[in-house]
């Protein structure tokens, strides 16, 4: 069967129906150029490149072109949430959430040999791209689950690889940045070092002063770090976090509200409250707790409730509780501000800001979710995504 043309996706057959003089000619645009402002206006969605790829050979080569991925990316901003990486007890798996035709296959963004949690660990999934820890080498694995490109990069020998948390980051495409933080391997003091991919080297660590004996704990927590702003902060198991400010490399730890005696530490989240400040939640089921740092002229930092769900069951949906019923916190998607609640069988999103929740699927697993999100470009359109 012949392929059928769409007047909306060729400009350039109209254009050449009729004679133009030279001056007419010359205040036309770029065909090209036309048609990548086209191109990057179709929905986010999955299938949108690699139909449009299929349309002929010249679409091919613009919706490959890293130009073009700048474009894409200067219009629509933040890329989709394609799906989560579970932490799971043997592997680390790929699980879509958006529906067909755009739902992915797990295999397509399989991460193949570190995949393997007996000999590799998640630290952290943002900006298109995935942290690992590798539990055999002193080392961490940056992968590009799109096209497979992956880098490994020794840990600075100042920092414990058993108690070693990460982050990863890429925004707008520029070369990435991995932020480590630790215990020091000579002192019980929090540390970072930042690895830039534009240099190639790790900075000098950066210490900071806790306020008392600090047992931080980020390796094996299954908690990512949450970025607010230009900072980074890491949960520990303690009642202490972690802050990072990216712009002035500085690390500090700071003190959470004082209502986590008692609450699993994978059932708090450091979470981003209303102005851009530092939120945190705690679900104590079927109670829901949201607290809000606020700091005053001084630069005292005090932790004030915002807001209380006391019957997250009724919340969601279910009928009146009956007997005991756990709820899990899985994971925090920053961008959109969703948190995901496990209550046995199905999982949950919740909206903090609007307070609305939706079903994402049912599941018999209570394992760590990391959100991952990307322009999703396969097949040849995979050198789209990032050229390490």
């Amino acid at each position: 069967m012949a392929r059928r043309s769409s007047p909306r996706l060729h400009p350039q057959i109209h254009a050449s129906r009729r004679a133009t003089s030279p001056v007419e000619s010359a205040s036309l645009p770029d065909v090209d150029d036309l048609l990548r402002e086209i191109l990057s206006r179709l929905p986010p969605q999955p299938s949108s490149l690699p139909r449009a790829s299929a349309v002929c050979k010249r679409w091919l080569g613009l919706v490959t072109d890293p130009q073009f991925h700048r474009q894409l990316r200067d219009h629509h901003g933040k890329p989709p949430l394609l799906g989560i990486f579970e932490l799971g007890t043997t592997r680390i798996v790929f699980k879509p959430l958006l529906n067909p035709p755009e739902c992915i296959p797990s295999r397509r963004l399989d991460l193949g040999r570190y995949s393997q949690r007996w000999h590799y660990d998640l630290l952290d999934s943002r900006h298109g791209l995935v942290l690992v820890k590798d539990l055999n080498q002193n080392q961490v694995v940056v992968w590009d689950p799109i096209t497979g490109h992956h880098r490994c990069l020794a840990v600075p020998s100042e920092l414990k690889m058993d108690n070693l948390g990460g982050a990863v980051l890429c925004a707008a495409g520029d070369p990435f940045k991995v932020v480590l933080v630790s215990m020091a391997t000579s002192a019980n003091q929090p540390l970072a070092c930042v690895y830039s991919s534009k240099t190639a080297i790790w900075s000098n660590p950066m210490s900071a002063e806790a306020p008392r004996q600090f047992s931080g704990q980020f390796s094996d927590t299954g908690v990512p770090p949450t970025l607010i702003g230009s900072a980074l902060y890491w949960l520990s198991k303690s009642d202490l976090m972690l802050k990072f400010d990216l712009d002035k490399h500085i690390l500090a730890a700071i003190s959470v509200p004082p209502v986590t005696d008692g609450t699993y530490y994978r059932n708090r989240r450091i979470i981003q409250a209303e102005d851009g400040a530092i939120g945190y939640a705690i679900l104590s089921y079927p109670s829901f707790q949201m607290w809000q740092m606020n700091v005053n002229g001084q630069g005292v930092a005090t932790w004030l409730p915002s807001k209380t769900i006391d019957d997250m069951h009724t919340f969601l949906g279910h009928p009146s509780q009956i007997g005991d019923v756990l709820g899990w916190l899985l994971g925090y998607d920053e961008d959109t501000d969703e948190i995901f609640v496990y209550v046995r069988p199905n999982v949950y999103g919740v909206q903090l800001k609007l307070m609305q929740s939706r079903k994402l699927h049912e599941t018999s697993c209570v394992n760590p979710y990391y959100p991952f999100k990307s322009f999703y470009t396969p097949g040849d359109c995979s050198t789209l995504v990032l050229i390490f």
